[in-house]
């Protein structure tokens, strides 16, 4: 079983607000770890996967390698939820497109730059 998946995050308040506003995430619990990270496991709706959510205090500027890693979120419908973070300030960085099976899919940004996958439809 998969169980989670760790980002670091620039702000920690900032990533929990993100994700539980945009994907109805709850954080299910805090901690420090023993080397001083800040963590919050957010936890996925209807799903046993959590996101962790790691501020590392020696590492706050970090970079992210292009390409290499996103998230992918189903939401019921893709230009709503595009036009609601558009007018909230989040960072669209692809469109709406309608792929050939009938499904939407859009790409946008959160606070630390990871990518994110928006889906709407039927998967395959």
């Amino acid at each position: 079983m998969f169980l989670h998946t760790r980002l670091k995050v620039r702000d920690i308040e900032r990533a929990i607000a993100f994700y539980s506003r945009y994907f109805n995430m709850t954080c299910r619990g805090r901690k420090t770890s023993p080397r001083g990270s800040q963590l919050a496991f957010m936890q996925v709706p209807g799903s046993p996967t959590e996101l962790e959510l790691a501020y590392l205090p020696w590492d706050p500027d970090f970079q992210l390698p292009e390409d290499i890693f996103h998230l992918a979120f189903q939401v019921d419908n893709v230009p709503d939820a595009l036009e609601q973070m558009r007018a909230e300030g989040v960072k669209i960085t692809e469109e709406c497109t309608t792929m050939p099976n009938g499904r939407s899919m859009a790409f946008i940004e959160d606070p630390d730059g990871y990518e994110i996958e928006l889906l709407s439809g039927q998967p395959d």
